[in-house]
C-alpha cells in the first residue's frame, strides 16, 4: 500500500492534492473534440471533522464544471445556520512516486477556503478510501492509499 510520511505543516497534516474533471466529463470533452482541461494543483488540508471533501471555487471555475447539485452545510464559522453550496463531480489524485491514488469520479462542495490558507480539505468521504495516521508526537503524519 503506497503511503506519504509528512511532517505536519503549522501543526496541520497538508498535501498536494490535484482536482480535475470528472471521468464522465473528460469522455464528453473527447467526443466534442476539445482538449480537456488540466489537472489544477491544491494544498489540502486533511480534515477528519469534515464529512465531505470542500474545493475552493478558484480551483473549481478554471475546469468549465457544472453544479450536479447543492446542500446546506453547518461549519463551525456559521453558528449553526445553514450554508448553500453547489456540489460538482471531479476527479482528484494523490500523487506517490511509485503508486497514486486516483479517483475518477467524486463530489465535492464548492467553499471558499482562502482565507484559511488552502484550497481544498480532503473529508471523509475520501478518506475512507485511505488509512490517515496522525502523530502529534513525532509531529508527522502518514497517508496511506
Amino acid at each position: 500500500m503506497p503511503h506519504l510520511t509528512n511532517r505536519l505543516t503549522r501543526g496541520s497534516p497538508l498535501i498536494t492534492l490535484y482536482v480535475g474533471i470528472s471521468d464522465e466529463r473528460r469522455i464528453a470533452f473527447t467526443k466534442a473534440g476539445r482538449t480537456p482541461p488540466e489537472m489544477r494543483e491544491c494544498l489540502a488540508l486533511i480534515d477528519t471533522g469534515a464529512s465531505d471533501t470542500c474545493i475552493d471555487p478558484a480551483i473549481l471555475k478554471p475546469l468549465e464544471l457544472t453544479p450536479t447539485g447543492h446542500a446546506l452545510i453547518h461549519t463551525p464559522s456559521t453558528a449553526g445556520q445553514p450554508h448553500s453550496c453547489d456540489f460538482y463531480d471531479v476527479s482528484l489524485g494523490i500523487y506517490h512516486p511509485k503508486d497514486s491514488m486516483i479517483l475518477l469520479t467524486v463530489p465535492v462542495i464548492a467553499v471558499d477556503l482562502g482565507s484559511q490558507g488552502i484550497t481544498a480539505l480532503i473529508g471523509r468521504n475520501v478518506l475512507a478510501s485511505c488509512l490517515f495516521i496522525f502523530d502529534g508526537a513525532s509531529d508527522s503524519f502518514t497517508l496511506a492509499f
